[in-house]
């Protein structure tokens, strides 16, 4: 059964590894249900705006199954919400997700929208933790699993062991995975983001990237 493992927040706090003194990269698991809202979970802290946050980004979505591939090859043992992301998810390949898809987990309807992007202060952070980050942002990239950013649709609460139901799958077959590799490896593909049923779904950042 596709699950929510745990969910994951963290408050801004200094970091001198980051870019601008202060992150909230360091998430961990939420003891209770949260309240998730347009903006994201109220019990967490979105620091950067501009770039990590608003509608579009409103909650962060990583495998279980991604992070073991992760601690297989650091050697290491990945501990849930360590990539930062809000909900550590099971049994559901998240990058195989389709732009517009739809999730309800507890009583809060999610959509599929955008893509995360590695940059230095995630090698960074990665550093800080105590793990090997040589070419971070190159390995990461190069893997095309990022994880997918969700709009929020529908208000509500939820908490870890929540079950995630697709109950919408649009059926265009733009992926996670295939919006990663065309915003950040092969801008040729791109002409698949423009087709009607999957650009009205992406990111207004995206989007007007698009129209660039």
């Amino acid at each position: 059964m596709a699950r929510v493992l745990s969910v994951n927040v963290g408050p801004s706090a200094k970091a001198e590894w980051a870019e601008l003194g202060v992150s909230s990269m360091d998430k961990r698991p939420a003891d209770e249900p949260v309240r998730v809202t347009t903006l994201g979970i109220t019990s967490d802290t979105q620091t950067h705006v501009r770039h990590h946050g608003g509608v579009d980004q409103a909650v962060y979505a990583f495998a279980r199954e991604d992070l073991d591939l992760w601690s297989e090859r650091l050697g290491v043992e990945l501990r849930n919400g360590q990539f930062a992301e809000n909900l550590t998810t099971e049994g559901i390949d998240v990058n195989e997700a389709e732009i517009g898809e739809r999730w309800r987990i507890g009583s809060v309807l999610l959509e599929v929208c955008h893509v995360r992007t590695p940059c230095n202060d995630f090698k960074s952070w990665m550093g800080f933790s105590g793990y090997d980050n040589s070419r971070w942002v190159k390995k990461f990239t190069a893997e095309c699993r990022p994880g997918p950013y969700l709009r929020v649709i529908e208000e509500g609460v939820l908490k870890a062991g929540d079950a995630i139901e697709v109950v919408h799958r649009p059926g265009h077959g733009v992926t996670v995975s295939d919006v990663f590799r065309a915003k950040n490896l092969d801008h040729s593909l791109r002409p698949a983001l423009l087709a009607p049923g999957v650009f009205e779904f992406l990111s207004s950042d995206m989007r007007a990237k698009l129209a660039e």
